[in-house]
């Protein structure tokens, strides 16, 4: 099974941008949808985005109009370009297929005040 390793992530003033990276092992073009995910210290973890192999998109309300999904199938790479970060977007991100009950290691995000 294609393998999903997230990378990117980093310390950033509130405001700044990021954009992490989710790449495989393998070609993403048989998977149908890639999710981007967070964990915050102490809470659960919460869908942030979702991209389907057909490109179209979805976002939780907290990230809409500040983060972006999107693919590039010839890398075999998702990305998530979060902008106007907040210091509670701070968390480690994970990328992921739906309903996965395995996990990588995320990449942790933290965005100062």
């Amino acid at each position: 099974q294609v393998q999903l390793v997230e990378s990117g992530g980093g310390l950033v003033q509130a405001g700044g941008s990021l954009r992490l990276s989710c790449a495989a092992s393998g070609s993403i073009r048989s998977i149908n949808a890639i999710g981007w995910y967070r964990q915050a210290p102490g809470k659960l973890r919460e869908l942030v985005g979702i991209i389907t192999s057909a490109g179209s998109t979805n976002y939780a309300e907290s990230v809409k109009g500040r983060f972006t999904i999107s693919r590039d199938n010839a890398k075999n790479t998702v990305y998530l370009q979060m902008n106007s970060l907040k210091p509670e977007d701070t968390a480690v991100y994970y990328c992921n297929r739906p309903l996965a009950k395995v996990w990588g290691q995320g990449t942790l995000v933290t965005v100062s005040s």
